[in-house]
């Protein structure tokens, strides 16, 4: 799997988990679920994607977004 496939699966798998814990934790994840969008839009604008750099290093195949 390459870098790019597995930074937009961990995204898709975090935004499930915060709604999970908004439904049946308590509402305020809500607030976990915003991070999570507004870290995937300033990535799609600038490129700078911690994720990313995490699973670089963790030894990924680079893909050609990042």
């Amino acid at each position: 799997m390459s870098l790019d496939r597995m930074v937009l699966a961990f995204a898709g798998a975090m935004v499930l988990l915060s709604v999970v814990l908004t439904v049946f934790v308590h509402p305020l994840f809500v607030w976990f679920t915003v991070f999570i969008g507004a870290n995937l839009l300033q990535s799609a604008f600038t490129g700078f994607c911690p994720a990313a750099m995490i699973f670089k290093k963790l030894g990924i195949r680079p893909g050609t977004a990042f």
